[in-house]
């Protein structure tokens, strides 16, 4: 059955909810040591349409003018490291967190026992700022570390069908490229609203 059927599939089983659901991709992996260094996945990849809603991005910066996302200069860094309550909403409402290269020490020092068990340490920001903000509001972070599993979104079930269906061709075509053995490091792959149960897809 075609990933487009599946996710009419999935449309037509789902109960109505009262907010809009994402569509969550989940790729379990085969013969991958998540314990090997080089095995080790954290990269953005922006998905050919978008989120379906974009990303929260929060930039720690001391440029007031970058627009398009939360700003917090290096002084607020400190005091917000002292606020365990706040730190946690923030991180709960923020998808991805960016920072200028040099503060990059100053937010692994205050805030890191926060982020980093979280997987959401930020990326240092090199070269055109508005444009990075700009692409990784329609991206995706793909992360393996601690398990040999791939949990992320691909859509929300507002989107067209088929752009749903070329968003999950981008990420296993990421995956092909980006995993040892490609496709054959792959053990089998599932597509799933937020409160809805696990349909699986073909590996092709």
């Amino acid at each position: 059955m075609t990933i487009l059927k599946k996710i009419k599939e999935i449309r037509e089983k789902s109960k109505k909810r009262n907010f809009t659901q994402s569509f969550d991709l989940i790729v379990n992996l085969k013969e991958f040591d998540v314990k090997k260094a080089e095995n080790k996945i954290d990269e953005f990849l922006v998905l050919p349409k978008g989120r379906g809603k974009d990303a929260s991005v929060l930039f720690f910066s001391d440029d007031t003018k970058i627009e398009g996302c939360t700003v917090i200069n290096s002084s607020e860094i400190e005091d917000l490291g002292k606020d365990r309550k706040k730190i946690k909403e923030m991180i709960k409402r923020t998808d991805f967190f960016l920072a200028e290269p040099k503060l990059m020490p100053v937010v692994g020092k205050h805030l890191g026992k926060f982020l980093a068990p979280r997987e959401k340490m930020p990326k240092p920001v090199i070269g055109d700022v508005e444009k990075m903000i700009k692409d990784i509001k329609k991206s995706i972070r793909i992360v393996v570390s601690k398990q040999p599993i791939i949990h992320t979104v691909v859509g929300s079930e507002k989107m067209d069908d088929k752009d749903i269906e070329e968003n999950i061709n981008a990420v296993m075509n990421f995956l092909k490229r980006r995993l040892p053995k490609g496709k054959n490091n792959i053990k089998n792959i599932y597509l799933k609203l937020t409160m809805g149960s696990p349909v699986k897809l073909e590996v092709e």
